[in-house]
């Protein structure tokens, strides 16, 4: 996965693409905070029903 700081920089449009893609993230779900990326994806892989790579693997691929 990228870097956080990488992360974190394209952060707000890869946060709208992904609720075009899963419309049930709320933007609390998407909360991305400097040094937490791995609370982010726990919330995401919980969210999503997805693991932690394949959720890794659709934020790479936006």
């Amino acid at each position: 996965m990228t870097h956080a700081s990488e992360l974190h920089r394209n952060w707000k449009e890869q946060k709208v693409k992904l609720k075009q893609k899963f419309a049930v993230l709320i933007n609390n779900d998407l909360l991305f905070e400097e040094d937490k990326k791995e609370a982010l994806l726990e919330r995401l892989q919980i969210k999503l029903g997805k693991s932690k790579e394949e959720v890794q693997n659709i934020i790479e691929s936006l």
